[in-house]
């Protein structure tokens, strides 16, 4: 792979800040745009739904003054990055490529364009995928290398693995998304989940308040199968089971949460005496275990449904769901940290030696001790702990507690 002769920031402070790169038109009819963001191309044909999914506008100016840009729309064509008109502007006439943001860029009626983010905002702490695997080859394999042969698709297996592995513990790769809790009391699992992180509710305030996994509470059923008179599953023509609903689910969406984590009202107390104590006589409440008592809810994983079931009390909150991917479900998924790089270099170097036969046991508990040195390494880069932090949260360490 070779090495670049300058400086690896290759944008503009205006590419980068606004999303925006003028031209000044030569009379020519192409333009290249340097974006680190490739420009996604539908139509240019304004009038189309599908000039939407475009990740950029075209504006003109004949003066190059605020205000007098206006959008272009005349027809032209995209194909890595170079942007062909079918009419070339006329000589002197600037040309503004501006990507969709929530916020940079002064062109056409509104400073935001769209409601697509930049996607190379804060890109310069990652490296692609695919500059990995380049500078793998060029590195590692070769004469007088420990590798002096591999395909391209083994490296590119191993790094892709590696990815998955380092994405569940190592790297910084928690996604969230915000939700509502619909009447239903239910949410789809995201299309890229693997695991959840944390579920929290957000008050007025805009803070969270961690929800409870409700797994030793309750459960949701991964098959219903409805029963006849005497009990057994009954088939349709196909010979299936026939499936209903949950009746286990339908309870834990009607339950009262109040009965669950002790913040009993005197109208709870009286309607569920019996329930709460086996008879009526105030004072005699037993069993409240403290690992329920607290009101900020319970979700539940429905991996039949493939939904996250709440409690009752959630109904309408706003709830913030953090989880983690494998790093592979989206083409700016495929970036690994530059603290990690090395890393994900010695993951896959002993990846390839240790799945070859013939290959000397010391030099495969060598690569082995070296992955693992850097992976550590990189948990400790990542972990991102500030000392000025720590400090803040043990200033109240000696704190005297008054009875």
């Amino acid at each position: 792979m070779p090495i670049p002769n300058g400086g690896l920031i290759t944008e503009t402070n205006e590419q980068y800040y606004a999303g925006a790169q003028r031209f000044l038109s030569a009379g020519g009819v192409t333009i290249t745009t340097t974006f680190n963001t490739d420009l996604v191309f539908s139509t240019s044909n304004t009038a189309l739904p599908e000039y939407a999914l475009n990740n950029f506008q075209i504006y003109t100016s004949a003066n190059n003054n605020p205000g007098s840009y206006t959008e272009y729309t005349g027809t032209y064509t995209v194909a890595n990055n170079k942007i062909t008109f079918a009419a070339a502007p006329a000589a002197g006439v600037y040309i503004a490529v501006q990507l969709k943001a929530l916020d940079g860029g002064s062109f056409g009626t509104e400073q935001a364009i769209g409601t697509t983010v930049q996607e190379n905002y804060g890109s310069y702490g990652y490296t692609s995928l695919n500059d990995i695997i380049n500078g793998f080859i060029a590195t590692y394999v070769g004469e007088h290398k420990l590798i002096p042969d591999v395909k391209r698709t083994d490296v590119i297996f191993h790094a892709k693995r590696g990815l998955q592995e380092f994405s569940y513990d190592t790297l910084k790769s928690v996604k969230s998304q915000e939700l509502t809790i619909p009447a239903s009391l239910s949410v789809i699992i995201p299309q890229d989940y693997v695991n959840y992180v944390n579920i929290s509710y957000i008050d007025s305030l805009g803070i969270k308040h961690p929800i409870y996994p409700a797994n030793n509470l309750t459960m949701s059923p991964y098959e219903v199968p409805l029963q006849d008179s005497v009990g057994d599953p009954t088939q349709d023509y196909f010979g299936d089971n026939l499936e209903g609903s949950s009746i286990t689910m339908q309870r834990w969406a009607d339950a009262n949460d109040n009965l669950l984590n002790g913040n009993i009202s005197p109208r709870d107390y009286f309607a569920y005496a019996g329930w709460l104590t086996g008879n009526p006589i105030m004072g005699e409440r037993y069993g409240n275990n403290p690992q329920y008592a607290q009101k900020n809810g319970w979700f539940n994983m429905n991996e039949r449904d493939g939904t996250i079931a709440f409690s009752s009390n959630l109904k309408d909150r706003l709830i913030i769901l953090e989880y983690i991917s494998d790093g592979l479900a989206y083409e700016l998924d495929s970036r690994i940290p530059k603290m990690a790089e090395d890393a994900l270099y010695a993951h896959i170097l002993y990846s390839i030696l240790a799945s070859r036969i013939n290959q000397p046991e010391y030099i495969v508990q060598r690569l082995k001790r070296d992955r693992s040195a850097k992976l550590r390494n990189a948990k400790i880069r990542l972990s991102n702990i500030k000392l000025e932090e720590i400090v803040q949260v043990m200033r109240g360490k000696s704190k005297w507690i008054k009875s």
